[in-house]
């Protein structure tokens, strides 16, 4: 008999990371029955993140909120008070893309994710820990910002739209009321290592992501640069190019302003649910994600956890729903878009090609 953890991240849009292990276990014990099977849905501070930090740590507790959609509509959403009162806030609940009725890269907006940030540091939250993945926004966490007590004005003193829209527009900000961060300050989980500016930067990388045409890229950059200068002249001394500055639509670079630091989200979330010792007494680990591509070796899920086997001695094998790179570190990997057939077929019904996939990851094993 051997111990199996499984340890998937969410396959975006489609199931969870609680889901997806599950079902990638059914599949596995449907050929070993007698195998020890351990379930370790996994994040990389994207969507999901607040659940495993929930399923991960007893005794944490979701919390309501009312905040305004990354649309400008309001919604309901939550975030999570886990027990040494640190507060989880993941964006994707919050401002996240899936939260659009249609993309609008000008107009979306962080305005709810700050407004739970508040609402958990009016709870009394001593840190915060930031899951920024998923976003719908490029307005460098403007919103955000403006809800935690930043005044963005235009020339004639008034606040500027919501979004990357009224940045442009931008004269001057006033940062006397923003309010501290709390004592055990506040860490950035987030996967991507790009730059707020440049062909690598928000604007280039994932405006497209957001809905902007190749017209709209260099308006949305200089937004964003307008933004940065404003921000300079206050005194902020973060470097646009620091590395994850340009995540969530440049929300990392507003975060970073106001005094946050960034830590890879996967390593993270790992450290909670105490994947590395699952993986000390396991003799294998299955990990996956939706579209497992060149970047998901830095970072993200798959390349995190394969990085534990390894040093565990352990074998990592891979399920991802589309498989476009060599994977690496992998003793074995499986596309559950190849078992289904296409694309279309694996996305449609994902938790059955999930369990086909662990069913034949078991015969390979």
């Amino acid at each position: 008999m051997s111990t199996v953890v499984f340890a998937p991240d969410s396959f975006k849009g489609s199931a969870t990371a609680a889901e997806v292990a599950s079902a990638l276990a059914a599949g596995w014990s449907s050929v070993r029955p007698d195998d020890r099977i351990v379930l370790a849905p996994m994040a990389d501070g994207g969507e999901g993140t607040l659940d495993a930090f929930e399923v991960a740590v007893p005794g944490s507790s979701r919390r309501p909120v009312r905040v305004t959609g990354p649309d400008g509509a309001p919604r309901n959403a939550s975030w999570l008070l886990l027990p040494d009162e640190t507060a989880v806030v993941e964006l994707a609940e919050t401002s996240g893309i899936g939260l659009m009725p249609a993309l609008a890269s000008f107009d979306a907006q962080t305005t709810g994710f700050g407004q739970a940030i508040a609402a958990a540091l009016d709870a009394g939250a001593t840190g915060l820990l930031l899951a920024i993945g998923g976003s719908a926004s490029t307005d460098g966490g403007a919103g955000m910002l403006s809800v935690l007590g930043a005044r963005l004005l235009d020339a004639a003193g008034e606040a500027v739209p919501p979004g990357n829209r009224g940045l442009t527009g931008l004269d001057h900000v006033e940062l006397g009321s923003l309010r501290a961060l709390p004592a055990g300050g506040a860490r950035v989980l987030s996967d991507v290592t790009s730059p707020l500016l440049g062909p690598d930067g928000a604007a280039a990388v994932f405006g497209p992501q957001k809905g902007a045409g190749p017209d709209d890229v260099p308006v949305l950059e200089a937004g964003l640069a307008r933004f940065a200068d404003m921000l300079r002249e206050t005194g902020v001394t973060v470097d646009p190019a620091t590395p994850g500055a340009g995540a969530a639509g440049g929300t990392g670079f507003g975060l970073l302003a106001w005094g946050a630091t960034i830590a890879p989200g996967s390593a993270a979330v790992g450290e909670a649910l105490g994947l590395p010792a699952l993986l000390a007494g396991a003799d294998s680990v299955v990990t996956g994600e939706g579209r497992y591509d060149d970047q998901s070796a830095a970072g993200k899920v798959p390349g995190y956890v394969a990085g534990l086997a390894g040093a565990a001695g352990i074998p990592a094998l891979l399920a991802a729903g589309s498989i476009t790179a060599q994977p690496r570190g992998f003793a074995g990997a499986v596309s559950l878009s190849e078992l289904a057939g296409d694309s279309a077929a694996a996305i449609g019904d994902p938790l059955r090609w999930a369990a086909a996939a662990g069913a034949e990851l078991a015969r390979r094993a």
